[in-house]
This record gives C-alpha cells, structure tokens and sequence, in this order.
C-alpha cells in the first residue's frame, strides 16, 4: 500500500475525531469541548508544550515524518 492511500483524508479524520470526542466525553460534553476553540484565543504554545511533553524531538519528527502526505 503506497503511503498516500495510508494517508486519512481530512473528511475521514474529522468524523473518526468527533466520533471520538462523543464515545470519550458523550455529545454534550463533546461539543462543549470543541466550542473552546471557537471562543477565545488558544495559547498554541502552551497547548504543544503539553502535548509534546517528554517527547524527543526525534520521536516526534518520526511520528511526523510517518504521516507525511508530501
């Protein structure tokens, strides 16, 4: 299998996401949660400072590199 047909499509991506949210959170809570996006300004900094927490920047770039649809 080449890498691109590996690759999710966005319109794939997005409803495994939400469908996520609804089975982790339940729907209210799910909408609650991505509405916080919409509200007020993201620190995108502090919120990859944790999600990249004790992470090596070669894990990441593997996994980066992995996912790669160049």
């Amino acid at each position: 299998m080449t890498e691109s047909a590996r690759a999710m499509d966005e319109a794939k991506l997005r409803v495994l996401g939400i469908d996520a949210l609804n089975k982790a959170l339940g729907p209210a809570e799910a909408l609650r949660f991505l509405s916080l996006f919409h509200r007020e300004p993201t620190d995108y900094v502090e919120v990859s400072k944790k999600l990249y927490e004790n992470q090596s920047v070669e894990e990441i770039f593997k996994r980066a590199k992995a996912h790669w649809r160049g």
